[in-house]
């Protein structure tokens, strides 16, 4: 069977992903439920958001009907608060997005699609999505040096 190598845009998004998971792995179990400093977002807050963008924009691009965007701060539901939860619903939904972006063409990642502010490309929403989960990785990674880890996961 031949494999075909991802476009450009798409081998971005699998490694944010990859390296996202990396981090998320490395974080110790408390990192998903704390607030470190008692204002800052939790681990698992921060992976809800990533999951609700991804699987967001996941419905748009596949030409399905989207939810309406929840108000204010995303705070991950009980559920997802732990690791192991935390790290499973990422894996599930960036799993999803990719399953999504990796079956179409180049024509087809270049067609316009509406969301809710207006017409844009699947390409540019791609691109949206692997800058998103490099800023909250930047996030995940001041995590784990507050919580006294220093060193390179990604190896």
């Amino acid at each position: 069977m031949d494999t075909i190598t991802p476009i450009p845009v798409v081998r971005s998004l699998q490694s944010a992903f990859r390296l996202f998971l990396i981090d998320l792995q490395a974080l110790p179990e408390e990192a998903f439920a704390q607030s470190l400093g008692g204002k800052a977002r939790t681990v698992a807050d921060i992976v809800h958001e990533v999951n609700l963008v991804n699987d967001h924009i996941g419905l748009a691009i596949r030409g399905e009907e989207s939810f309406d965007w929840p108000e204010g701060w995303i705070v991950a539901p009980e559920d997802r608060r732990t690791k192991a939860a935390a790290i499973e619903a990422f894996e599930r939904s960036s799993g999803r997005i990719l399953a999504t972006v990796e079956a179409f063409s180049g024509d087809e990642m270049e067609a316009k699609v509406e969301m809710e502010d207006g017409e844009t490309t699947r390409d540019e929403r791609c691109r949206f999505m692997t800058l998103h989960a490099w800023y909250h990785l930047g996030q995940l990674n001041f995590a784990q040096t507050l919580l006294g880890d220093d060193g390179w996961h990604w190896v």
